[in-house]
């Protein structure tokens, strides 16, 4: 599971050939969540208020970057970084 992007200990993945729609795979600690990008909201998992409003914010200032990963990822190609939230 590459790891397109890191900010405040909050670790962004992409799975390859991974189905469902697109979406991304979020790690805080012992936490997780699974963010849908087409239409941005949380699929699954739990996270501090915190974290889950920096990954939403995240999300929003690069959708269209992460579909583009979820392309490469879906056909088995290799992702690239996505800028950290600043």
């Amino acid at each position: 599971m590459p790891t397109i992007s890191i900010f405040y200990g909050i670790l962004i993945k992409m799975l390859f050939d991974d189905h469902n729609s697109p979406h991304f795979h979020a790690e805080y600690g012992e936490y997780e969540r699974v963010v849908a990008i087409s239409r941005i909201k949380i699929i699954k998992g739990d996270a501090p208020k915190r974290v889950k409003s920096m990954i939403l914010e995240w999300t929003a200032l690069h959708q269209e970057e992460l579909l583009q990963d979820w392309e490469l990822c879906a056909n088995m190609q290799t992702s690239f970084s996505v800028e950290p939230l600043e």
